[in-house]
């Protein structure tokens, strides 16, 4: 069956891998949808720490149960997504009820083989059902919807509160939409991608391009000068560091949904001075990862406009060229895996 295999920094093929041996309390899932992230944008470029060639890559992904063990909760035809984390269950966040944050860490797709391929063999505790009427597209946006939910929950953002996205990749816009559902009284959202942009305009947020308006200026004249309660920093990029705090209200709070892989200047005395509340966000409980199912299908129709491209799983080795061309406008890629 074919495969997207990570071969080495800025190289992945398509290639024909063998179905991997049945194991118990494992389902075999055909997959059909699998997307692509920064994360493994970052095991293409070699800069992953962990992840090692040749690996297949995927850990956003939703298909269809073809075997399951005796006695099994799913039979096949059901659809499924699968939490990709893999805790080792006996450090201290394992040990004291936090082992999305285990300290040694792994996922599908990272750690081991992905989901960018025809089959998988997952294990069963993993898996959720996908309910009827949620579309293979959307249910494939599960993933990273729960990054949202658990970002969402570190900043105890509460209805009505006004919020700053920074940064309008997928997770900053997933980021836009659940806050608008879940009762913000204003969301804006900023970037430096007009095509981002122009989406985030047509979907009814008010956007600051940063590279060439103030945000700083643009949330004051928004806010009379107090700031937002909640600033979601989701570009990882050290300018949105430094503007982090000038946009927050005093009291506010600054959640950390992207990871800044160096270390960028943060000013600190205004979160002395105005007594911010700075949080950081990772992955996703696997309690949270289920209730991003119903909230994918609350969200449906808003979901399917963040998919920019699906591209078949027989052509994905031109994909990451795809992501770099600034020529082609990419917020969400789907890889259709049966294709």
């Amino acid at each position: 069956m074919d495969a997207l295999v990570y071969t080495g920094p800025n190289t992945v093929e398509v290639r024909d891998v063998p179905v991997a041996e049945p194991r118990q309390g494992a389902v075999k899932v055909r997959m059909t949808y699998c997307g692509i992230c920064g994360t493994d944008i970052g095991i293409f470029s070699g800069k992953h720490p962990r992840a090692q060639a040749p690996l297949v890559l995927g850990h956003e992904f939703v298909g269809v149960v073809e075997q399951s063990p005796e006695g099994s909760q799913f039979v096949p035809g059901d659809r499924v997504v699968a939490y990709p984390l893999i805790s080792c269950g006996q450090c201290y966040p394992c040990r004291h009820g936090t082992p999305h944050v285990c300290a040694n860490l792994r996922l599908i797709g990272i750690d081991r083989d992905g989901g960018l391929t025809g089959h998988l063999w997952i294990d069963e505790e993993v898996l959720f059902k996908v309910p009827d009427g949620l579309s293979d597209r959307v249910a494939a946006l599960v993933e990273p919807l729960a990054v949202v939910v658990r970002t969402v929950h570190q900043a105890r953002f509460a209805l009505g509160q006004r919020a700053v996205v920074m940064g309008a990749g997928p997770i900053g816009l997933l980021t836009a939409m659940v806050l608008r559902h879940a009762g913000a009284s204003m969301v804006v959202i900023s970037d430096v991608d007009p095509a981002r942009l122009q989406l985030c305009r047509e979907l009814g947020f008010d956007v600051v391009d940063v590279s060439r308006d103030s945000l700083v200026a643009h949330v004051n004249a928004a806010t009379t000068g107090d700031g937002v309660d909640a600033v979601f920093e989701c570009s990882g990029v050290a300018s949105a560091a430094l503007e982090m705090t000038q946009v927050a209200r005093v009291g506010g709070t600054i959640c950390l949904t992207a990871t800044h892989k160096s270390a960028p200047p943060v000013a600190l005395i205004d979160v002395n001075f105005k007594e911010l509340t700075l949080v950081g966000s990772r992955v996703y409980t696997k309690a949270e990862f289920g209730s991003a199912i119903p909230l994918a299908a609350a969200l449906a129709e808003t979901l399917e406009r963040a998919i920019t491209q699906v591209v078949p799983l027989s052509q994905s080795a031109g994909i990451f060229a795809m992501i770099a061309d600034p020529g082609i406008n990419t917020v969400k890629i789907l890889v259709d895996c049966q294709t």
